[in-house]
């Protein structure tokens, strides 16, 4: 069984509350679903939307997987069940994306049972396709249902929210997260110390850290960390380091870095390993605020919201890096 096929742990209260909508035969027209990365949206839309699909679901509210429209399902091609995502990584959901959709819901479903719409991420709809898609909140068809999925409703236009159900996702308690990895990765969560480094690395989101795991990001963290450290004891080059990072994924990049400095003014004032980003990087931290100045790390952490929010856009990661960098050089050279 596949992660998509299976109800998360830590969903049960979200599960729960999408199946008093089938109890209550009030099945919402349109759905929002939200939350960071990694914390399942997608398999939670999924389930619900194979049990609106299937003929006869299990007490739990969960597909039976046996009959005709789950068969179908499994097999991706069930003719009420819709998925509009971008054509190719990277992309945007385009208008004419949203056309053929519109297109086809002017047809009546094939099933007697709901028909499902998924649109993921929905953020990625751009000005022409979010314009035209609010035809379908607006004109819903016959037994429809359409969920949509972001991880940025901030992204989505006030129109298209208002129309919409919600049901945020929410990171599971620690331990609980700790413990579904650990039985993913058949291992042994005591033992395994990376495995709550890679949980605190991805925010407390599991399939994140799975995906961090597997793709041996925490390696890459500390090998950029290390860079980082070396600038600031001037042993090597910010302009070099900016040239080498540009090559890698900008986003958790400059996440860590804004975890860094975070961590290092929170050093500045009393505090435990369990209140920092990176925990296991507490003594580290601790040793080096003790010859920073807190007023040139607000600085540097303002610097680095600012151009985190300029990611989406064509600047050059090269430059941006630099910039970040030489004022970390700067500010280390100053004590």
């Amino acid at each position: 069984m596949t992660l998509l096929n299976q109800l998360l742990p830590w969903q049960q209260l979200q599960w729960e509350h999408l199946c008093s909508y089938i109890a209550q035969q009030r099945i919402p027209q349109a759905l929002l679903i939200t939350g960071n990365k990694g914390l399942g949206k997608q398999q939670l839309a999924h389930q619900f939307a194979v049990a609106l699909l299937c003929a006869a679901p299990q007490a739990n509210g969960t597909a039976c997987g046996r009959c005709s429209s789950c068969l179908l399902v499994n097999a991706e091609t069930h003719p009420d069940f819709i998925r509009v995502q971008p054509e190719e990584p990277g992309k945007g959901i385009g208008i004419g994306q949203i056309r053929s959709l519109i297109s086809r819901l002017t047809l009546k479903p094939q099933f007697e049972t709901q028909r499902i719409v998924i649109v993921n991420p929905a953020d990625k709809m751009n000005n022409a396709a979010a314009n035209a898609f609010l035809k379908c909140l607006e004109e819903p068809t016959e037994r429809t249902s359409i969920i949509l999925i972001t991880e940025k409703p901030a992204k989505l236009s006030a129109t298209i929210t208002s129309r919409c159900q919600k049901l945020a996702v929410v990171k599971p308690d620690k331990e609980v997260a700790v413990n579904w990895l650990a039985e993913i990765m058949q291992c042994d969560a005591a033992a395994n110390k990376d495995l709550r480094s890679n949980i605190c690395l991805a925010q407390g989101a599991p399939l994140l850290a799975l995906e961090y795991a597997n793709d041996q990001i925490l390696s890459l963290r500390n090998e950029c960390l290390d860079a980082w450290m070396a600038i600031a004891q001037q042993l090597k080059s910010p302009v070099i380091i900016a040239e080498n990072w540009h090559k890698l994924p900008a986003s958790p990049l400059m996440f860590w870095m804004t975890s860094w400095v975070i961590d290092l003014i929170r050093c500045f004032y009393p505090v435990q390993a369990a209140d920092l980003y990176n925990p296991d990087l507490y003594a580290q931290l601790q040793k080096l605020s003790g010859r920073l100045e807190l007023k040139a790390l607000y600085k540097l952490y303002d610097l680095l919201l600012s151009d985190r929010q300029r990611l989406d856009t064509q600047i050059n990661k090269q430059l941006l890096f630099e910039e970040i960098l030489i004022q970390w050089y700067e500010l280390n050279r100053s004590k």
